[in-house]
Order: C-alpha cells, then sequence, then structure tokens
C-alpha cells in the first residue's frame, strides 16, 4: 500500500512517523520549519509509550512535490484548511484509492451516505461553498476521529501523553464495515496506534466532540488545560452545560450519546492534560478550528430548532478571539511575572 500522510502536524506527524517505523512505504507532506526538521532531522516521539529513543527519519516533501498515485491519503489538515487544497489532494490518490478523514468535529459530509430528512443538505459553516462536496466523491471518503493527545513543542518534536483510550477510530460514511477500513485499522494497528472500525462514524465523531466543543472552546479563552478548566467550579459548570447541548443537538440529527455531562467533566478534572490543540493554535498565533468544532453544532442546532444558549456565548467569544488571530495576526501566550 502506498500512503500519503497530507499535512505533518501532531497527528499526521505521529501517524506517519509510526508508520514509517513498522515499514510502510509512507511519504509526508509538509512545509515551512516542519518541513525543514522532517527532511533533515526527522521526527522526534516522545511519550511514555509512544516515544521512541531516536528520531525516526521519514520521506518528506512540500505540497506539489508527491509522487503519486497514492492508495491512500489520509488528509490530516485542520478542517478549515481542506477547501484551499481539495482539488490537489484530489489528484493524488491512484483511481481506487480513499481518503481518510480524521479531523475533529462534524464534517462536511454528514449528511451524505445515509438516509435522513436532511440528506443532501450542505453544512456551510464547514464548507461555506460547496467545495469539499463537488470535490470529494463520498465513495472514496472514510471518516475518522483521532483520539491521541499530541503536542507539537518545536518543529519535528512531537509530545504524547499515552493513554489506554489511545485508538485511531475510522468508518465508512454508509456505515458498512467494508475491506478497506479493516486494512487501514490493521495498518495502524501494527505500527503501535489501535485502530479501530465502527459501524455508526458519525457517533463517534459526537462522541468526541462533547469534549472538544467544551474543553477546546473555554481552554482557548482562559488559557487553561481541560482539567484546569474542569476543576474551576464556574466553568465547571458551564462545560456541563454546554455538554448537555451538544448532545441535545447529536440527538437531533439522529445520534443518541449515552453520555453523562456530570460525569464527563468530573472524570477529566482527574487527568493530566495538554493544552487542546486549540489552546495550541491560539498561542501559535494560528487560525481556530471553530467552525467544525462548535460553529457547526449551532449551524446544526438552527437547523433542527434545538436552542443552544451557552455554545452561543462561548462562540461568539471565541470566534472574537479568533478573528483577532486570523485578521490582526498576534499569538496569544501566557507570560510569567518577573
Amino acid at each position: 500500500m502506498k500512503i500519503l500522510v497530507y499535512g505533518a502536524g501532531a497527528i499526521g506527524g505521529y501517524l506517519g512517523a509510526i508508520l514509517t517505523a513498522a515499514g510502510e512505504d509512507v511519504t509526508l507532506v509538509a512545509r515551512g520549519a516542519q518541513y525543514e526538521a522532517l527532511s533533515t532531522r526527522g521526527i522526534r516521539l516522545e511519550g511514555p509509550k509512544s516515544g521512541r529513543p531516536d528520531p525516526i527519519k521519514v520521506k518528506v516533501c512540500k505540497p506539489g512535490e508527491e509522487k503519486g498515485p497514492y492508495d491512500t491519503v489520509f488528509v490530516t489538515l485542520k478542517s478549515q484548511q481542506i477547501a484551499e487544497a481539495a482539488q490537489h489532494i484530489r489528484g493524488l490518490a491512484a483511481k481506487d484509492g480513499v481518503f481518510v478523514f480524521p479531523q475533529n468535529g462534524i464534517p462536511w459530509w454528514y449528511f451524505q451516505g445515509i438516509e435522513s430528512k436532511y440528506k443532501g443538505t450542505q453544512l456551510k459553516t464547514v464548507d461555506p461553498e460547496g467545495v469539499l462536496l463537488r470535490t470529494f466523491e463520498p465513495q472514496r471518503i472514510v471518516g475518522g476521529v483521532a483520539l491521541k493527545p499530541a503536542d507539537m513543542v518545536a518543529p519535528g518534536h512531537i509530545k504524547l501523553p499515552d493513554a489506554d483510550t489511545d485508538a485511531l477510530v475510522i468508518g465508512e460514511i454508509d456505515n458498512s464495515v467494508s475491506e478497506r477500513v479493516q486494512a487501514i485499522a490493521a495498518m495502524t494497528t501494527r505500527a503501535g496506534w489501535n485502530g479501530k472500525v465502527v459501524e455508526d462514524i458519525r457517533k463517534a465523531k459526537w462522541s468526541k466532540l462533547v469534549g472538544n466543543a467544551v474543553w477546546n472552546s473555554l481552554g482557548a479563552l482562559t488559557q487553561s488545560t481541560a482539567r484546569e478548566t474542569a476543576e474551576f467550579a464556574a466553568t465547571r459548570l458551564l462545560a456541563v452545560e454546554m455538554m448537555r447541548e451538544v448532545i441535545a443537538v447529536a440527538a437531533s440529527v439522529g445520534t443518541k450519546l449515552d453520555a453523562d455531562p456530570e460525569a464527563l467533566v468530573s472524570g477529566v478534572a482527574k487527568r493530566v492534560s495538554l493544552p487542546t490543540s486549540t489552546l495550541q493554535d491560539v498561542r501559535a498565533g494560528k487560525p481556530l478550528e471553530m467552525d467544525a468544532i462548535v460553529n457547526v453544532v449551532l449551524e446544526l442546532g438552527s437547523l433542527t430548532g434545538v436552542a443552544t444558549p451557552a455554545l452561543n456565548v462561548v462562540a461568539a467569544c471565541v470566534n472574537l478571539l479568533n478573528q483577532r488571530i486570523s485578521v490582526d495576526g498576534v499569538a496569544i501566550r501566557p507570560v510569567k511575572r518577573g
């Protein structure tokens, strides 16, 4: 299997590194300082289980230098970055190739591949111009959920706080269980990241989003980890209410989650946690992945008539923060007083 990992950030870099170490034919696509680090030093993985004693030398190229076609293309860009590169990515796969999308949040293809009263609905929050709907055929899409906290502490250096729940969850968007998803899951399992095939990839996405919509948003606003946010009394109450709203919106589009917000927040308060990917982006001055994580939930709530007052307020604040970062070009980092 010839594999491309398009986007060598924390998750893409980790995936490309372990697949390479396992002997797979993998190319990573990177740019800037990340490309320089990967091409000269490789990828350093730091973690109690995932860590490696030496950097892993990987095959890396810049966008436009790929030597396809590829059988499997893992698109590990942030959700808001996919549309701009969509036509290019689409041309990199073999005739029967597959695109695996493990982004956080609700994807543009949510109402494709299954029967629904909302079938064919374009989610304008995550695909405002319909570029993604037009570019990627539903039958070539594999949905994914990356359960693996990862922090890119420096170009080519990824910190991984390993957990028993770490997994790459994948599934066909028509809820079938195919040979191709089983083969992809087996490959990542062999490499050291548990590949898990599910029949309902939408439920898997909502299950992660219940936490992401809360911790990513509140963490970005407060410069806090999920644990710190869960431990503080006022934000704990807000987190519980936000989770209730996400669960209600999920149910309104056909996904019932067996989730107890109080228990989920209590569990987070007991765990060691890294800054969320959104907080990492705030500190790096990068645009935030809010459309797929929060704003699309508001869109779905509006579509189905579910009220989301807590999410609305938090989203307004995070979207303004995102505007400051994107338009004004600022990075917001905590600085300890001397």
